[in-house]
């Protein structure tokens, strides 16, 4: 099980990897990576969270506390 909706929330917004890539300035290998669960830095969390258009108090929404 994914640890994070990241992926379910780009797909819903008809988003492909590599636009959130571009839009969060990060690679397409690092949204890869953090749709299948593994861990990144707290700066590339909020660099995604921004990019799908969410504010920073909804992070829980996107990587909930394990």
């Amino acid at each position: 099980m994914n640890a994070n909706a990241v992926k379910t929330i780009r797909e819903g917004l008809l988003m492909s990897k590599a636009e959130l890539a571009r839009k969060a300035g990060v690679s397409p290998l690092t949204i890869d990576r953090v749709e299948r669960g593994k861990d990144c830095r707290m700066e590339t969390k909020r660099k995604i969270i921004l990019a799908l258009g969410y504010d920073l108090p909804d992070r829980e929404k996107i990587f909930p506390e394990r």
